[in-house]
């Protein structure tokens, strides 16, 4: 890696497995200093371990307001600033719409919709402190299209798409930069919930005939992150073989 986000600091939601933990290596390697936040405890402080120098987990409920104040509050006195944040957390409960629970649907939104909102109003204050930042909120193609049996989480995926877009005018004036990453169908445990048919028809309707690797979506976010992307702000980037094409 180049080391283009040298010297600055990252927080990445979800981040000890999956997509968040790709994202976590792309940005450690790129020489960011990388705060790994998530519920799972066991596996976020093994994946700090691993990567050490410059890298501390943070046991942290994105649903839960209290816990992002102390979040960001901790990853700053931690590594002297925000300068990055990927809100990467989310869940998935497949049912159709007659058959999902109340629960359910409040419990996506607690994590996929209402997490994202707190975490760009709580990364503003140290992102404002340093003249700027950037914040990356990954969505999904499910946020562009409909898909059967997922009403509750294509509407929170949806929501980011929207709040991403006003978000990005709201901080413009902050030279805080917001944008969506939007993967197709990528090779981690959320696919589990699917039925193997449903995953192999996924591959079957994605034109490049594959499954995305976590790899590929943390090199989307280390694109919005560094320097290149300087003039983009409340873009969508699709990162799906073609699917929605």
């Amino acid at each position: 890696m180049n080391g283009r986000l040298e010297g600055k600091v990252a927080l990445v939601t979800g981040g000890a497995r999956g997509i968040g933990a790709a994202i976590v290596r792309r940005l450690h390697a790129e020489g960011a200093k990388v705060a790994i936040a998530d519920v799972l405890t066991d596996e976020g402080r093994a994946l700090a371990a691993e990567l050490g120098a410059r890298t501390a987990f943070f046991a942290h409920d994105v649903g839960d307001e209290a816990s992002w104040a102390g979040t960001v509050a901790a990853v700053t006195g931690a590594f002297g600033g925000l300068d990055l944040l990927v809100n990467n957390a989310g869940i998935f409960h497949p049912g159709q719409i007659a058959d999902t629970a109340a629960a359910d649907v409040e419990r996506q939104f607690r994590v996929n919709q209402l997490g994202v909102f707190l975490g760009m109003k709580h990364a503003q204050a140290p992102m404002r402190a340093a003249g700027g930042g950037c914040i990356v909120n990954i969505s999904s193609i499910a946020g562009q299209l409909g898909f059967p049996n997922a009403a509750a989480y294509v509407g929170t995926k949806w929501a980011v798409r929207g709040m991403t877009k006003t978000a990005a005018l709201e901080l413009a004036p902050a030279q805080i930069r917001v944008n969506s990453v939007h993967p197709g169908f990528i090779d981690t445990p959320m696919l589990d919930n699917n039925p193997p048919e449903a995953n192999q028809a996924g591959i079957e309707a994605t034109p490049l005939k594959r499954i995305g690797k976590p790899e590929e979506i943390a090199a989307a976010v280390a694109f919005l992150a560094g320097p290149d992307a300087a003039f983009v702000t409340g873009a969508e980037l699709t990162v799906d073989g073609g699917w929605i094409l």
